[in-house]
């Protein structure tokens, strides 16, 4: 049950104030979060405590987050809703 809770808790922080956010965040946490290793899940944990401007700005690839494993997790949520080039 502490579990689930805590998903839910996750869930419900992909929800955010923009819309072009949730619509990356949320579908990715559906798809992929439990498939994930522990050290990638406690980076997208990470993620969702940054402020909307900053992650827009990291989305929107107009900068690039210092913490290289956020920018790794941004970039990994990015292909999944990019087409291959």
């Amino acid at each position: 049950m502490t579990e689930n809770l805590e998903l839910n808790r996750l869930r419900w922080r992909c929800r955010r104030g923009m819309l072009e956010l949730d619509l990356l965040l949320g579908p990715f946490f559906e798809a992929v979060y439990l498939s994930l290793d522990e050290q990638v899940q406690l980076s997208f944990r990470r993620l969702l405590e940054q402020e909307d401007p900053e992650l827009l700005e990291w989305f929107s690839q107009k900068s690039r987050s210092a913490d290289p494993e956020l920018a790794a997790l941004v970039d990994m949520i990015l292909q999944r809703v990019q087409p291959p080039a």
